[in-house]
């Protein structure tokens, strides 16, 4: 008999962990382990996991457990990885069982609430459960590390060259990147106002603007560098161009959001054009605004590595990935992706935090 509050979604994948829980101790692990009982720590935790998501067809067990189940199974299946042939259909079948106790504990989390710790919670384990089956994916496959390493060999580089990365960080990052996408979004912010202001600008900047966003960033890199140098300005240089348009766009269709019966409001109280556009305009054009700056914090780094292939200074992040892959040190440049993706996130994650206290009114951000 099913426990109630448990959906068919969840009591499927109970199933399928008990059941490849057990295989995985039935099914041989290693080559010298003819029916998979000569690793007796592991298995007797998979089988405590096996039983465990057997039992909740009777009684659901708190998401806690749920939880530690998943963290056990994830280290388990890792530690595994040096005791096991990686090979064996018991080792797949464990880690299939491990996949799909990330799995459900995500149901269960998003089955409570959506909000608060949750929200962070079910993000945060959805990438370390990646990293783990990246994990074993490739060391249980064999991958040749000049194709995809492992996290584990990524983490060692990225600890060992922190210094290397911080460089080209300040010089990628701090630099390029946020000069760019300050200049740039300003630029098209003020162009986007003189455009509302003008008619005669709105039939002639805009197409203007349509034809910068065509061209191709390979294109335009080799001539700002030949313009501006190597150094970081170059790169500055395509990121204005990158983050140029978006904010253009979404501001020029954010200051034409506002209501004709509002607009009549304000002449009623006599107000001006600079009083309506501070008062009421722009308050309506913010969630366009903030969308363009969400656009442009992930364009302008993009923009910016690109840029740097190039030309640029023996340091960037460009420069580094580039460099290393010629070099055939990929755990190298799989550690500048991540000083990438992380800079990527926490900047996007800046802007929408930002957002979410100027725009406060909007219904996007009521619970």
């Amino acid at each position: 008999m099913i426990a109630r509050g448990v959906s068919r979604l969840q009591t499927g994948l109970a199933a399928g962990i008990g059941l490849l829980g057990l295989l995985g101790i039935v099914l041989p692990v290693s080559d010298s382990d003819a029916v998979g009982l000569i690793n007796a720590p592991l298995l007797a935790l998979f089988a405590g996991l096996a039983v465990a998501s057997l039992a909740r067809f009777g009684v659901p067990l708190p998401v806690a457990a749920d939880g530690a189940l998943t963290a056990l199974a994830g280290i388990a299946l890792v530690s595994a990885l040096a005791a096991v042939d990686r090979g064996a259909s018991g080792f797949w079948c464990l880690t299939a069982a491990g996949w799909l106790t990330a799995w459900l504990f995500v149901e269960r989390l998003t089955a409570v609430g959506r909000g608060g710790w949750i929200g962070v919670a079910v993000p945060v384990l959805f990438g370390v459960t990646l990293l783990v089956l990246w994990e074993l994916l490739t060391r249980g496959m064999n991958v040749p590390q000049v194709l995809l390493p492992p996290p584990s060999a990524i983490g060692v580089r990225f600890a060992a060259s922190i210094p290397i990365l911080w460089a080209d960080f300040q010089q990628t990052f701090l630099k390029a990147v946020l000069i760019g996408y300050a200049l740039g979004s300003g630029s098209a912010f003020l162009v986007a106002i003189a455009i509302d202001r003008s008619p005669f600008l709105q039939r002639g900047l805009l197409p203007v603007g349509n034809l910068i966003s065509a061209l191709p960033i390979i294109g335009i890199a080799p001539i700002m560098v030949m313009w501006f140098g190597f150094d970081w300005p170059s790169k500055a240089a395509v990121v204005i161009v990158m983050t140029f348009f978006p904010m253009l766009v979404n501001t020029v269709a954010g200051l034409a959001e506002a209501g004709r019966m509002e607009r009549d409001l304000m002449r009623t109280y006599a107000a001006g054009y600079w009083q309506t556009l501070v008062k009421l305009r722009l308050p309506a054009a913010a969630p366009f605004i903030f969308n363009a700056l969400k656009i442009n914090s992930t364009l302008a780094l993009i923009g910016a590595i690109v840029a740097e292939f190039f030309g640029t200074p023996i340091v960037g992040m460009g420069f580094r990935i580039s460099t290393e892959v010629g070099r055939m040190n990929v755990d190298m440049v799989w550690a500048e992706i991540a000083v990438a993706a992380l800079a990527g996130s926490a900047f996007f994650g800046a802007v929408a935090l930002i957002e979410r206290a100027v725009t406060f009114w909007h219904p996007s951000n009521r619970q």
